[in-house]
């Protein structure tokens, strides 16, 4: 892309501040909302397993994972609805929607039979009630890009898009919250039996607000856009033909690009955790406030790793997660397991999140300045979508798998290799503060 010709756009007035920063705030308690009831799956697994499955059963635990990785199936199918849907009808319509069937689908779980009143209907409505929570989930991550996007003020353009990581990872420290709080007022029994549906059904209820916020929440597309697609003059906007034909280039950007972050985000992330809870055994609080206390600190990363792009640009940040992904997987799957001192476990996770904030605070945003408004959440969805179904949501199975035959450095090799095909494109292929669809159509985001 050439850089802009035009004079630099004056500073965003605090009108337009407030208007962002209120947006934000309902965006992001939605998103929230969602990735809360995606982690709550893999947080609560250990206790409702045996629920579903036969905890006799050598695989028991695989099955679990397994089911964790198949809704990621229904992602790309997600991510191609609700992009559609929101290039034409707009974002907020979408959002509202993904949030409401994510929700509903927690609420299912926490009401299911177990396998033992049941039988096989057990595990078979939670594998349906999780691949339409994969189908939503879809949905929500290239829409939720695009408006957090959009919504922002030019120059605190990373600033303001870095909260969907905030509460992506702020759904995972819920879910862990929850589950601090359920060991606190309940015993191992009482969790296994019924305390996990307790946090399944927060989930379902914190929807009712959400929903509300996001109805009220201004739209991010052009109300003529939204017209002519109505009128049926923009048969564009939204249009798989329009993305792998004229975008097909930004595309596969989009998919290198999550292809490393999204296999060291499960990583580090769920794996690094599921990990510490085996390593305290016998010690489950000490392992929640581990997880808790890494998982905040990820969290209130990423708006610092936000503003810091809006000074330096993009591009760096994604080197530095790269190069530090190549040698610190090695370091943080080998050592890990090992560990028995809560701090040393704490301050070896925190390294990797620091090095992690170089994806996650800016991916979103970076995927988002890709694409031009009419095919922006379908292609950043799309693109998304397809490198987390095949390599981020299989990372957990695929820990575990290796695990259990004693094949851990295999793992570790391949995570490696999938941050190294995204470091190429970082150094090879972005350019730092180039100019953007988002800067044509939004005002530039760096001094010119």
């Amino acid at each position: 892309m050439t850089a802009s010709t035009e004079s630099t756009p004056p500073q965003s007035t605090p009108a337009a501040t407030r208007r962002a920063i209120w947006n934000t705030i309902r965006g992001s308690l939605g998103n929230l909302v969602e990735w809360y009831d995606v982690y709550v799956y893999t947080v609560f697994a250990s206790y409702f397993e045996g629920q579903f499955f036969d905890e006799s059963e050598k695989n028991s635990t695989v099955y679990v994972y397994a089911i964790f990785a198949i809704t990621f199936v229904m992602r790309p199918v997600g991510s191609w609805f609700f992009g559609r849907y929101a290039d034409r009808r707009g974002r907020r319509a979408a959002l509202t929607v993904s949030v409401s069937l994510m929700a509903a689908c927690s609420a299912i779980i926490a009401l299911v039979p177990s396998q033992a009143v049941i039988g096989a209907g057990a595990p078979i409505i939670l594998i349906l009630a999780r691949l339409l929570q994969g189908f939503a989930t879809g949905g929500e991550y290239g829409t939720s890009a695009t408006y957090m996007s959009e919504a922002a003020t030019r120059e605190r353009r990373g600033f303001f898009s870095s909260f969907q990581y905030v509460t992506l990872v702020g759904g995972h420290v819920l879910a862990q919250l929850t589950l601090l709080i359920l060991e606190s007022v309940l015993d191992e029994k009482q969790l296994h039996s019924f305390g996990w549906r307790i946090a399944f059904a927060i989930g379902g209820v914190a929807a009712v607000v959400v929903f509300w916020l996001r109805r009220t929440m201004d739209e991010s597309l052009s109300e003529d856009v939204i017209e002519s697609v109505r009128a049926g003059e923009d048969q564009a906007a939204g249009s798989m033909r329009e993305l792998f034909t004229r975008y097909w280039k930004p595309l596969l950007m989009c998919f290198l690009i999550t292809l490393g972050g999204t296999v060291a985000f499960y990583t580090y992330s769920v794996n690094a955790p599921a990990i510490v809870k085996t390593a305290f055994k016998g010690h489950a609080m000490t392992a929640t406030w581990i997880n808790l206390i890494g998982l905040i600190f990820l969290m209130c990363l990423q708006p610092v790793g936000g503003l810091l792009s809006d000074k330096i640009g993009r591009k760096p940040l994604l080197v530095f997660f790269g190069v530090g992904g190549l040698f610190y997987t090695y370091i943080l799957i080998t050592y890990l397991p090992h560990l028995r001192s809560p701090l040393a476990s704490f301050f070896l996770v925190a390294g990797s999140y620091v090095i992690l904030t170089g994806y996650t605070s800016i991916n979103a945003l970076v995927k988002s300045e890709l694409f031009p408004a009419h095919v922006r959440a379908l292609g950043v969805g799309i693109g998304y979508a397809l490198a987390n179904s095949i390599f981020g949501g299989t990372a957990p199975l695929i820990y575990q798998a290796m695990k259990a035959n004693g094949h851990v450095p295999l793992f570790i090799a391949y995570v490696t290799v999938c941050i190294a095909v995204s470091l190429v494109v970082y150094v090879f292929f972005l350019k730092n503060k180039s100019d953007t669809y988002l800067d044509r159509e939004r005002g530039s985001a760096f001094q010119r």
